[in-house]
């Protein structure tokens, strides 16, 4: 079974960091790329950041791009998603999602999901 456990989210005030992370459990294949998408409240999902785990090739939304910072720890299965200068536009449930080739910025192109972890920034 194929397992996605996303932890690290909280409260932050604005220009404050947290690290996200997302542990991949019972996937098959060494190749695949993890998302990091975000929703908050009224608005659909967005793809935030992603890696490809066989090239290490990463991706960014705009508004995230030299604040967010996605890593991987293959001996760990751990994707983490490092994320500074938090403002309160960022707040929403993060969740990490597993695309079976390489990223995408396509919601349904992701096979599997996390349980999300909320994100809250204060002004």
């Amino acid at each position: 079974e194929v397992q996605l456990v996303e932890s690290g989210g909280g409260l932050v005030q604005a220009g404050g960091s947290l690290r996200l992370s997302c542990v991949v459990s019972g996937f098959a294949w060494d190749d695949y790329a993890i998302g990091w998408f975000r929703q908050a409240p009224g608005k659909e999902r967005e793809g935030v950041s992603c890696i490809n785990r066989s090239d290490g090739r990463t991706f960014y939304e705009d508004s995230v791009k030299g604040r967010f910072t996605i890593s991987t720890d293959n001996a760990k299965n751990t994707v983490y998603l490092q994320m500074n200068s938090l403002k309160p536009e960022d707040t929403a449930v993060y969740y990490c999602a597993l695309e079976s080739f390489v990223c995408s910025w396509i919601v349904e192109e992701y096979d599997y999901w996390g349980q999300g972890t909320q994100v809250t920034v204060s002004s």
